[in-house]
């Protein structure tokens, strides 16, 4: 397991919110949200105050992190556990910034009528979606595609001309994997 999947089971066991939990911290929802799907990285200060939050030991939980699997797997039950903060959309990343060396992944959580930020400074990368569930509209340069369930794209990454919007009326679940 990795940092953040640790430290969202033993919030989730301990049944603390996301909310609760960052309060607590000092930091905002959204971050606590993007360290547990492992798209931000902690400082070590911020690392202990969220372990004391939900009442862990910091050191203890870097152990476990240092046995870190090779193979991460997110199953189609994990899609509907993940919590969204108050901006609408969560990542939930396969592998920690650290981690990465050549590709990054994740399954998006994006609900309805929410548009997710493009990944900034990517020079000659490519990206691929494929909609597990739900809807969404890719705009790219002046191109504006539906994709539904089942739908796939793979594309040149267009950072100042690309977005990813969740058109449809529930929760959208896109599997995007792009080059760093």
């Amino acid at each position: 397991m990795n940092l953040g999947s640790l430290i969202r089971i033993y919030r989730k066991e301990r049944g603390l919110t996301l909310k609760a939990v960052a309060e607590k911290a000092g930091i905002s929802d959204g971050f606590l949200c993007q360290v547990e799907n492992d798209v931000n990285s902690p400082s070590l200060d911020t690392l202990v105050n969220i372990c004391n939050s939900i009442g862990i030991n910091a050191g203890d939980l870097l152990n476990q992190v240092e046995k870190q699997e090779r193979l991460i797997l997110i199953h189609r039950k994990e899609w509907s556990d993940i919590d969204l903060p108050d901006t609408g959309f969560a990542t939930r990343r396969f592998f920690s910034p650290d981690n990465r060396t050549v590709i990054d992944s994740a399954v998006l959580v994006i609900k309805p009528d929410i548009t997710i930020p493009v990944r900034k400074k990517i020079k000659n990368g490519q990206e691929v979606l494929c909609v597990l569930k739900g809807e969404i509209e890719l705009v790219y340069g002046e191109r504006t595609d539906r994709l539904s369930e089942g739908d796939s794209a793979h594309f040149w990454s267009k950072p100042d001309r690309q977005k990813i919007t969740n058109r449809g009326n529930g929760l959208a679940i896109v599997l995007w994997v792009g080059t760093l």
